[in-house]
């Protein structure tokens, strides 16, 4: 089997953010980001698997500071997680005023995505050589990810939701059950 290091993973993208990737109250589109993190996860897996890669999923973003005009956005990403066909990718997100240097924050995510032969089959990817504290932990939460993602989905569809349970869970929230 062939390991590879996280370092055969890591991608930095930077791009200045220009008065077409905002929306209409001045601050940078939150899809753009979007798809530039699509992009850097892409490039990512790809490189480390030596194959074209799909998202199969993305966890949640948040948007944790706004991004404004003129910044400098800076994306960092890497393979935290492998499984057989599947590797998760942690995407930070930075921007910086280029006048001030002022760095902050803006967005951390996770996608998976997965390695496609030329058929469109999935293929199997090298395994991943981690040894730093921060590559053993991020490794640890892909498998807590993963174990998640596996059972999660079936918690809603074995669920009564026609039951006075449900009916007293949901009054605490802003809904009306008619």
């Amino acid at each position: 089997m062939i390991f590879k290091p996280v370092e055969a993973s890591r991608v930095t993208l930077s791009e200045l953010m220009l008065p077409s990737h905002s929306n209409f109250s001045g601050k940078i589109h939150g899809g753009f980001i979007l798809s530039l993190m699509d992009q850097i996860a892409f490039a990512s897996a790809s490189k480390f698997s030596g194959y074209y890669c799909v998202t199969a999923s993305v966890d949640t973003v948040n948007f944790l500071n706004p991004i404004e005009i003129g910044e400098l956005v800076t994306l960092k990403a890497s393979v935290n997680f492998v499984g057989n066909s599947s590797m998760i990718v942690g995407i930070r997100v930075e921007s910086e005023n280029i006048r001030t240097g002022t760095c902050k924050h803006c967005n951390s995510s996770y996608f998976t995505m997965v390695a496609k032969d030329d058929e469109g089959k999935t293929i199997k990817v090298p395994g991943l050589t981690i040894s730093t504290e921060d590559e053993i932990r991020r490794f640890y939460n892909g498998i807590q990810q993963t174990k998640l993602k596996k059972t999660n989905p079936k918690v809603a569809f074995e669920r009564d939701f026609d039951t006075i349970e449900m009916h007293q869970l949901f009054q605490d929230f802003n809904v009306e059950i008619k």
